[in-house]
């Protein structure tokens, strides 16, 4: 009997693991949204990461409040001609929609370097999307850092 329920489970076990959910479509459209904002801002893109967010977003970081320009300031400017180079992980934990509305929640690991300097940081965060003509763009992020190495 032993046996046979270990040749089930065994038989089994590979569908149980591909059995997790994969995100619907429009959950991916709305998370590739939050990955090309990083994109441009690792980019140093301040033309392009324009085009993820809403004229009025705000972000929530560290305590303080940010607009766009806030954004472009400390995260590209700042960079600038420091042989500065961002690379972005994402580990997607939550996205919703309802019509023209979604929250996104992930955790974000980004690797910066600046010349030989090499800075790791994890942030939690939360992102509220809106659906301006027939796109997705970022209206408010809240960034909670959690690790800084």
């Amino acid at each position: 009997m032993k046996k046979s329920i270990l040749l089930i489970l065994s038989a089994l076990f590979p569908f149980l693991l591909q059995a997790q959910s994969k995100p619907a479509e429009g959950d991916i459209s709305v998370q590739q949204t939050v990955v090309n904002m990083f994109a441009k801002l690792a980019d140093q893109d301040s033309v392009g990461i324009r085009n993820y967010c809403t004229s009025d977003v705000v972000l929530y970081e560290n305590g303080q409040i940010w607009t766009l320009d806030s954004l472009i300031k400390k995260g590209i400017t700042a960079n600038i001609g420091t042989n500065f180079k961002r690379t972005n992980k994402f580990d997607f934990i939550n996205t919703t929609i309802r019509e023209n509305t979604a929250w996104v929640s992930y955790n974000l690991y980004s690797v910066m370097e600046r010349g030989e300097r090499k800075t790791s940081v994890h942030w939690m965060e939360t992102v509220i999307l809106i659906k301006e003509k027939k796109q997705w763009k970022i209206k408010v992020l809240h960034s909670t850092l959690i690790k800084r190495a």
